[in-house]
């Protein structure tokens, strides 16, 4: 008689826990269904794309020096469009401030908290500089480098990511998006933040980068390249994650070491992560780098919205996987 209700019992047991798993599968099943459903059928357009970039790079903003009426123009477009999408600040406002040869410069930081209650204390960075160096050699009376490309382009991609998760909340980690000052000083602005938030002890699991992706490369497989792409498995993962290529290996980065000449590296150097710039400038596909030339309308918006539509699932399973998958190799 005992060991009929113990085998009962344990009958009994072992339902109930296939029963919970079945749910929990059925449940996990049924959010990634709503997420590939909400990917699937949100689309980044290039008529947003497009009108973004051409005030980002217009010559009202003077080529957005750090420190100039330029760049303060930038900051408050960027902050009222991030109000507009329902991402807070960070800090008690949206500028994490900083003082850079006399002058002042300011980081625009919004936060995004995550849904998943056991992971919401985790974050994922995406960023990009919007700062460019002001003014340059003056070709055909031109004297304003508005920096489409370099980095108009990659501040589009993080504003256009913020809309998407504002209005989707399809991230279970928290998100900051971060829009750098001073990186033609030398990085300073993505320095100044990377030490604040290690201070503070910011859980960081990993950091994307967008810099220069306003033209297709050319003759490759893939839509975009990873700087640092032998250093984790942060390509492999995410290209797994999106069910196809869209992020490469260029020799090039490697050989003049991008992975450390662009913002993402002093968050690797403080927090020792996955923390990667995504570009499409291969050295063959544009010839206005730092130049009056770089305009808005050399800039190809049919490519930057579907490479930053195509990022999206990526960076969706990223904020949601119940372990941290990406690691350094």
């Amino acid at each position: 008689m005992t060991n009929f209700f113990s085998k009962t019992f344990l009958l009994l047991a072992l339902a109930a826990v296939s029963a919970c798993n079945l749910s929990q599968k059925s449940t996990q099943e049924k959010n990634n269904t709503n997420t590939a459903s909400l990917t699937a059928s949100y689309e980044i357009t290039p008529s947003a794309v497009k009108e973004k970039l051409d005030y980002l790079a217009s010559n009202e903003l003077q080529g957005r020096a750090t420190g100039s009426e330029g760049i303060e123009k930038a900051a408050a477009y960027i902050e009222d469009n991030f109000k507009k999408w329902r991402v807070e600040p960070y800090f008690e406002t949206y500028r994490d401030s900083f003082v850079v040869k006399e002058l002042t410069g300011y980081n625009i930081v919004g936060y995004l908290e995550g849904e998943d209650e056991d992971l919401k204390n985790e974050f994922i960075i995406l960023g990009a500089h919007y700062d460019h160096i002001g003014y340059g050699k003056k070709v055909d009376g031109d004297s304003i480098a508005n920096g489409a490309n370099d980095n108009a382009a990659g501040t589009v991609a993080v504003m256009e990511l913020a809309k998407y998760f504002g209005e989707t909340k399809t991230n279970g980690r928290s998100i900051l998006f971060i829009l750098f000052s001073a990186e033609e000083m030398g990085l300073v602005g993505a320095r100044e933040i990377a030490s604040r938030l290690k201070e503070e002890e910011l859980d960081l699991y990993a950091m994307v980068n967008f810099e220069m992706i306003g033209v297709p490369m050319k003759d490759r497989d893939y839509l975009g390249y990873l700087t640092g792409f032998e250093d984790s498995n942060m390509a492999e993962k995410f290209n797994e994650y999106s069910g196809e290529e869209v992020l490469g290996f260029l020799p090039e980065a490697k050989q003049f070491n991008l992975f450390r000449r662009s913002d993402n590296y002093p968050f690797y150097e403080e927090f020792k992560v996955p923390a990667q710039t995504i570009s499409t400038f291969d050295f063959t596909n544009y010839e206005f780098y730092h130049h009056v030339g770089d305009e808005a309308e050399k800039m190809d918006v049919d490519h930057m919205a579907n490479l930053i539509e195509a990022v999206i699932p990526g960076i969706t399973k990223m904020t949601n996987t119940p372990t941290r998958e990406i690691k350094m190799n």
